[in-house]
């Protein structure tokens, strides 16, 4: 399963070459201070895709991501206070007697230190770095869909949430990130010949069993371990990933969510060790992709079986 991807996120090239339009009005419903609202869930690509916006309402935007921004940045100044006065009592603790309490205390504080100092130094960074784009489960990604015809821009939570599904479908079913393609008729059959999109990605990550990376069997007594392999497209360029969307309502707002499709692997994923793999479609059956017919699914399964033809490579990420 695709549990995370670096992903296209300049709006003005995804305007650009695919011929869409930016919806504002969501992306705005996104980043908006509403009562109770905790801050969305975003890559520091996708809110500083924003920084030159030159309207009204682009600018209204970065106005809210600002706000996020300061008040995040408030709460950690406030977490790095609090922790390196725990630090400094844990010092004082095992200076005066070393104990297994004080030495966790020590562990914990620096580590939550580091983190927020590290957040902290993101928040501030105007350049951006190939991390900045990456999204994993729980995160926004911008989303081309269509309405009436016109290709559109969306914002969309990375793990997918149907509007039969309750809210807490989230947590007893994690892996709704990614819809398998032998589910699409079944558990997914609201979404698939409904609703349509593409994320724009530019590699991907797999967990992968570090024995099926090396071709071998466990050895007698052997635990698994994982490794994550980060796939990318030889030469380098953008993939057209085939997902599925949808628009939930409930007690607890609105929610645009996607899922990416998942089917067997291509040569070079399973020679990995990976089982799974999402699915790449051709740049010709991009609008026929968007805006499916319900009533011939048949084309649709022909549209995933004739992928892009892509070679990819992988290599252990840091």
């Amino acid at each position: 399963m695709c549990y995370s991807a670096q992903i296209r996120a300049d709006y003005t090239k995804l305007v650009r070459e695919f011929g869409a339009m930016l919806s504002l009005d969501e992306f705005a419903q996104l980043y908006a201070h509403d009562p109770g609202k905790h801050r969305p869930k975003t890559p520091k690509a996708m809110d500083d895709g924003f920084a030159g916006a030159r309207t009204a309402q682009g600018q209204d935007i970065v106005t809210k991501i600002q706000h996020w921004h300061a008040e995040e940045m408030q709460a950690l100044d406030e977490e790095i206070r609090v922790q390196s006065a725990r630090l400094k009592e844990a010092e004082e603790a095992l200076a005066h007697r070393p104990t297994q309490k004080a030495r966790n205390a020590l562990r914990v504080a620096g580590n939550r230190i580091e983190r927020a100092q590290a957040r902290l130094d993101d928040l501030r960074r105007t350049g951006l770095l190939p991390r900045d784009s990456r999204i994993f489960p729980g995160v926004y990604a911008p989303v081309i869909v269509s309405e009436h015809g016109q290709r559109v821009i969306k914002p969309m939570r990375y793990q997918c949430r149907l509007p039969d599904k309750p809210a807490r479908n989230d947590t007893l079913y994690p892996g709704t990130y990614n819809a398998r393609r032998d589910s699409l008729a079944s558990y997914w059959k609201s979404a698939f010949g409904h609703r349509h999109g593409v994320v724009v990605v530019q590699s991907f990550y797999e967990h992968v069993p570090r024995h099926a990376l090396e071709q071998r069997r466990l050895a007698p007594g052997e635990t698994p371990g994982n490794v994550v392999l980060e796939f990318r497209p030889q030469p380098p360029r953008d993939l057209l990933i085939a997902c599925l969307w949808s628009e939930w309502e409930g007690p607890e707002g609105r929610l645009l969510s996607f899922a990416a499709i998942t089917d067997e692997p291509p040569r070079d994923v399973a020679a990995a060790g990976h089982d799974r793999c999402i699915v790449p479609i051709r740049a010709e059956y991009l609008d026929a992709w968007l805006n499916p017919d319900a009533q011939d699914l048949a084309a649709l399964y022909r549209i995933l079986d004739d992928r892009e033809p892509v070679s990819l490579a992988y290599a252990e990420a840091a």
